[in-house]
């Protein structure tokens, strides 16, 4: 069966101010309304008809599978069939800081984070980065990015989508770092898209509030460096770890950069001997998390 995001917070697929309520709230047997974004998918790309099953979920946990009940030109409603509790999250929390790069380059980064289980994203410019965004470009692209990051969901079975967090610079970002791991917006600026907006909220998240068990930064190979850092094992032992991962540009971080992020407890991670493509260090450092873990935990 298709599986759709339900937007409970406002669904700006076509600049509407809506809000939904979430699938918890309402019984089995009732009714919900659709989202103008899966009416579009579903009922008008994929022409789906009345009696029709698919699988929903809100981020809030588990997912409900439903039927589709009524379906006009702009407006359809599904009954909600029954709850399955399944939580398909990482047991490793981690959120990376990704110094934004170009095009697809970007979203093949997203989107195969997704799939392996990140908890947030927190983009990032950078003295070498090839992406500045300005002011009247953010809401457009952090829309984008958490679209592709819903969609990647999606597909893979995830049900917490993760939250794709408005760019800042690599050098606010660790100078907050030295405070607590934050998800504090700088200058009263967006913190996330308003399609995730309230969920951002929810108790899963407040995680990412406190300061991480560990830092790393995925570094090119150098002579030297160990081949793990030797808090790993450590971290990975603990009960739901919280990881936080430094990637740079294609041109690398500056020296400057680099010393800052080592002030505040960042420690150099080079996985393997080749220098990894900034959308392609993230899947490594994922995957090898994932891996590491039960091999590590108790």
């Amino acid at each position: 069966m298709r599986r759709f995001f339900y937007a409970t917070s406002n669904d700006i697929s076509n600049g509407t101010d809506i809000s939904y309520p979430q699938l918890s709230t309402l019984p089995i047997g009732g009714s919900a309304e659709l989202t103008e974004s899966i009416v579009h998918h579903w009922c008008r790309v994929l022409r789906a008809k009345i009696g029709d099953q698919g699988i929903f979920f809100d981020g809030f946990g588990g997912e409900y599978q439903v039927q589709l009940q009524t379906i006009s030109k702009k407006h359809a409603t599904v009954t909600l069939l029954a709850h399955t509790n399944d939580d398909r999250s990482a047991p490793v929390l981690t959120k990376i800081g990704l110094v934004m790069s170009r095009g697809e380059r970007m979203d093949y980064a997203i989107q195969k984070s997704t799939e392996l289980g990140v908890t947030a994203i927190q983009l990032l410019s950078s003295h070498h980065g090839e992406v500045n965004l300005k002011p009247a470009q953010v809401e457009k692209k952090l829309a984008h990015w958490q679209q592709v990051a819903i969609a990647a969901c999606e597909q893979c079975g995830l049900n917490r989508p993760p939250l794709i967090l408005a760019p800042i610079s690599i050098n606010d970002w660790l100078k907050s770092a030295t405070i607590a791991s934050t998800i504090t917006p700088l200058n009263g600026s967006m913190l996330v898209s308003p399609i995730i907006e309230m969920l951002s909220q929810n108790a899963y998240y407040q995680a990412l509030h406190q300061p991480a068990d560990l830092r790393l930064q995925l570094s090119v190979p150098a002579a030297g460096q160990p081949a793990m850092p030797k808090l790993l094992s450590t971290a990975l032992q603990k009960k739901n770890p919280y990881i936080e991962l430094l990637i740079g540009p294609e041109g690398g971080l500056s020296d400057d950069e680099c010393l800052q992020a080592q002030y505040v407890g960042f420690e150099p991670w080079q996985i393997g001997v080749r220098v990894l493509r900034t959308e392609t260090a993230p899947v490594v450092a994922l995957a090898t998390l994932h891996a590491l873990l039960p091999l590590i935990a108790p």
